[in-house]
């Protein structure tokens, strides 16, 4: 009979070990001095939205009181290249791709024990 409390210990050591090993590789990985790498991990981790900021800038051009209406014309193109470029140009980071790759397992994990 195997103990459920030793295979939940035996699973946490798994996961710290992975944590250690993932947390040391990260760090490795930054320690590069090529302004290139970094930058392109900095990306990774934190993704510009150009869409949001322009549909920022168009809202608040389109608030603005102006008498001669400028303003108003060029919020609402501002807005919809905004929404287009949201959804052109995804800003996922490696934390949204590790959680949608779980999730993906887990659906597929579903799938499989409701087959079988």
């Amino acid at each position: 009979m195997v103990d459920p409390l030793k295979v939940r210990l035996d699973n946490l050591r798994k996961f710290s070990d992975s944590a250690k090993r993932r947390a040391n590789l990260y760090s490795e990985i930054t320690g590069f001095d090529d302004k290139h790498t970094v930058r392109s991990l900095g990306a990774l981790r934190k993704a510009s939205a150009p869409g949001k900021k322009l549909q920022k800038v168009g809202f608040l051009m389109l608030w603005i009181p102006e008498p001669t209406g400028i303003t108003c014309a060029i919020g609402g193109p501002l807005i919809v290249a905004g929404r287009y470029l949201d959804k052109k140009y995804n800003g996922s980071t490696l934390h949204d791709v590790g959680h949608q790759t779980k999730s993906n397992i887990s659906s597929i994990r579903d799938f499989k024990n409701s087959v079988l």
